[in-house]
């Protein structure tokens, strides 16, 4: 049996604007083709039926079997009699498309810098601090009590005071995302969520039994970048706040899950009165405002300061709380699998007490080094802000190059551009790239039912080599692929991080 069924109209969302200049069939073909390897089509679910399909799209049954039979001779549907067309991944019998250009797969599906300089240092003095924690269990749910205080040192370096007993350190953001979701919501609660976003968010959330309430969040175009383009006083934060306001008034949802600083994928920054007046709304509804700042402290120029979210919202008694996400991983690496919540301390209570149900402790080697770092924070964060700013502008100059019609916007910190590439194939892109040697996410990734198709993620993490290679293999892919069937990439070279 197939764990889930996508009905007609839900595959038609999910499949946006899929109709090209050529076969009818061989682009909805294509189209489901990538909502599988995107995971937006979870294996194992039932496709719909034919006849259903056709019907829907106004298409002939003749169409969409000739689509079907398709996805089937490549593995990626398999028909099951009294279960229908299921999705599957190819297995190891699928031929990858031959790369061009020999110099190995470029990922761009991640948004992440490398180590920061000082980060062996730490990590040998972590080493040798080691053997003070071994005649312990190792087993640490909460976190070690000079890396909380560090944590919490750091909130307080950034205007908002707080205590040690106000952290609880996760394996990672991530965790700490799925945690506030699994304790502070349930099933058929809503959930308020800026689209585009965070892709692993919307899953945390939905596996929560969320129902999403999106809001969105806009890229403004910097000056001179292209036929779009508009002048610095023209810009705005990115957040339509009456809409918010609206929206969170009239569906009254259990959590509101936002990025304020350097938002992904969009790179917007809310204004201190945007803040103020979210959290005013989300007070008055009893919705629990939960800030993720994984990217807050990646500033490259941008003008004012911005406190953490938190700061911005005058408390009452029975107001509901913010809860703050903050991580390592952007900042420092990575591999350092270490990220925190902050929060008022009977929720980090409830948290402490839900978080066994999945991990028992967090790495206390991760721990040991990440406390060495947090002390130097300052000079880490000057480090990243020369390598991004000259990350973005390898992005400006090469898109400005290859592509001078697309829509670069004011990127002033964070880890990617959220550019407008001018048409409704950001998935024919994206999957045409893999057999140029690129994995490049999609828009719709970063949304839901298929939208964002306009858009496409382009990180400034990379190096002036890679980002060049890259943008000249998404060149000759949008002069090629976009016209011709595209070849079926090997789906173990898909990466699942975004």
């Amino acid at each position: 049996m197939a764990d889930a069924q996508l009905t007609a109209r839900s595959l038609d969302a999910l499949l946006g604007e899929w109709r090209g200049d050529g076969a009818h069939y061989q682009a909805l073909a294509d189209r489901i083709r990538l909502l599988v390897l995107d995971g937006r089509i979870p294996i194992d679910t039932r496709l719909p039926a034919e006849r259903d399909l056709a019907a829907h799209l106004a298409l002939s049954r003749t169409t969409v079997t000739a689509a079907y039979r398709e996805l089937r001779e490549a593995g990626f549907v398999d028909s099951v009699r009294g279960s229908g067309s299921l999705a599957r991944l190819p297995g190891p019998v699928l031929t990858a498309a031959p790369p061009i250009g020999g110099d190995g797969m470029l990922d761009f599906t991640k948004a992440a810098l490398p180590a920061a300089a000082s980060l062996p240092a730490a990590a040998r003095a972590a080493a040798e601090e080691l053997p003070h924690f071994l005649p312990d269990s190792g087993y640490d749910p909460v976190g070690l009590p000079h890396l909380r205080e560090a944590i919490a040192a750091r909130y307080r370096e950034r205007g908002l005071p707080t205590e040690a007993g106000q952290i609880l350190v996760t394996v990672g953001a991530q965790q700490a995302i799925a945690l506030i979701a699994r304790t502070f919501l349930g099933r058929g609660d809503r959930a308020l969520v800026e689209m585009p976003t965070y892709p692993h968010a919307i899953e945390s959330l939905r596996l929560a039994g969320a129902r999403l309430v999106p809001v969105t969040v806009t890229a403004a175009p910097a000056a001179g970048a292209g036929p779009h383009a508009v002048g610095d006083d023209e810009l705005s934060d990115g957040w339509d706040v009456e809409a918010v306001e609206e929206s969170i008034r009239r569906t009254n949802p259990a959590l509101a899950y936002l990025i304020p600083d350097f938002h992904n994928p969009t790179g917007a920054s809310m204004s201190p009165e945007t803040r103020i007046r979210i959290l005013a709304a989300a007070a008055s509804q009893g919705t629990i405002v939960v800030g993720d700042e994984t990217t807050a402290e990646l500033d490259i120029d941008r003008v004012g300061e911005r406190l953490p979210i938190a700061a911005y919202g005058v408390r009452e008694a029975g107001d509901a709380p913010v809860i703050l996400i903050g991580s390592a991983s952007k900042s420092l690496w990575g591999g350092l699998r270490i990220g925190w919540i902050r929060a008022e301390r009977p929720l980090i209570r409830k948290l402490i007490a839900a978080k066994p149900a999945t991990d028992l402790g967090t790495p206390i080697l991760e721990q040991l080094v990440v406390a060495r770092m947090l002390p130097q924070m300052r000079e880490i964060l000057e480090e990243r802000r020369v390598q991004l700013r000259a990350g973005r502008e390898s992005v400006r100059r090469l898109l400005a190059s290859h592509f001078p019609d697309w829509t670069v916007p004011e990127l002033r910190g964070g880890l990617a551009a959220w550019v407008g590439i001018g048409a409704p194939v950001s998935s024919a892109l994206a999957l045409g790239a893999r057999s140029h040697n690129l994995l490049i996410a999609a828009g719709p990734r970063f949304g839901l039912d298929g939208a964002f198709e306009r858009f496409l993620r382009i990180p400034i993490t990379y190096s002036e080599d890679e980002t060049a290679r890259a943008l000249a293999a998404l060149a000759r892919t949008w002069s090629t692929s976009l016209h011709a069937p595209i070849p079926y990439p090997d789906p173990a070279s898909l990466a699942d991080v975004v």
